[in-house]
């Protein structure tokens, strides 16, 4: 069944491929490298494993880049990649990458400076998971919420974020005019692209979301979880307190895509986003390059 808070959406390229989906995302960035990662990065991929169906994942990407079959001799890559002392670059998804509904990407940073890149303050390790709608139909959102919940408490993180999104191996705000109309129509639809963002993100917050993970320090700067609750007040908004100084904020009891041309512009997700405005991540590009105006826009759907 179909809910009525967020659209089927199937976009296709010339040539019958599909380019866009829609889908559930889970997202968490952490400031601590990954050799304080790799334990907690481990448990949240048997979490997500034990969540989807056991055929989910079948493709991984070889140390060369190229994508493999996941068979035994590849999880026994993909265990030992998890495990190494500095760093760690995963990417795991369907039996075939033009699905779009299940992936795992993990980015475990060593922090260590770079010739090309040698300011490493705004570096975060990131863990991603993807999970198609018919998850959230099947078990309803009340264990979607439990799962974000089970795979964040895995990790130390500073930020990280739930819901509805649009799935795609492409740049989905380029220049696909089709794919930027959905995201323009649907805000409540999350655009992942963690391993991008865990160059730059720091401990700012990516958007409003339908689960929203806060810790230190941004949960202090926004004066904790009973400063927080002073200030959302839009009905079906809650603060939870998951306890070591972090917490979830909540908006509504299912996720909601929003739709611009039916007048359903998500007030809470618009609440959230004024009281998180001081700390919103914005994407700089680098030297004089001008942020184009789509990517903006996106980024303050909320805000404007």
């Amino acid at each position: 069944m179909t809910s009525k808070h967020y659209p089927k959406v199937r976009i296709y390229s010339a040539n019958g491929h599909l380019v866009l989906r829609e889908g559930l995302s889970v997202t968490l960035y952490a400031k601590h490298p990954h050799a304080q990662m790799a334990a907690g990065a481990s448990r949240a991929l048997d979490v997500y494993l034990n969540a989807v169906e056991p055929s989910a994942l079948g493709l991984y990407v070889d140390a060369d880049g190229y994508w493999q079959e996941l068979d035994a001799a590849g999880w026994s890559y993909i265990r030992k990649s998890i495990q190494h002392p500095t760093h760690a670059n995963i990417h795991l998804t369907d039996a075939s990458v033009q699905q779009g509904r299940y992936h795992v990407g993990y980015q475990g940073r060593s922090f260590v400076p770079m010739p090309w890149a040698k300011d490493t303050s705004k570096w975060v390790s990131a863990l991603s998971f993807w999970l198609p709608t018919d998850y959230l139909e099947e078990h309803g959102p009340k264990r979607m919420r439990e799962l974000a919940i089970e795979l964040a408490s895995c990790l130390p993180f500073c930020s990280g974020h739930a819901g509805l999104s649009l799935h795609s191996e492409t740049d989905l705000l380029g220049e696909e005019k089709g794919v930027r109309a959905q995201a323009d129509r649907y805000p409540g639809m999350d655009i992942p692209e963690a391993s991008l963002f865990s160059w730059e993100i720091g401990t700012k917050i990516n958007g409003a979301h339908w689960l929203n993970f806060l810790g230190p320090p941004v949960l202090d700067e926004l004066g904790g979880a009973a400063g927080l609750r002073a200030r959302l007040r839009s009905p079906g908004t809650t603060v939870q307190e998951m306890g070591e100084g972090r917490a979830i904020i909540t908006l509504g009891a299912e996720p909601d895509a929003g739709d611009t041309e039916a007048g359903r512009t998500l007030p809470a997700y618009r609440e959230l986003a004024r009281v998180l405005e001081p700390v919103l991540f914005h994407r700089q590009y680098p030297g004089n390059q001008e942020v184009p105006e789509h990517i903006r826009r996106w980024e303050r759907r909320f805000l404007d």
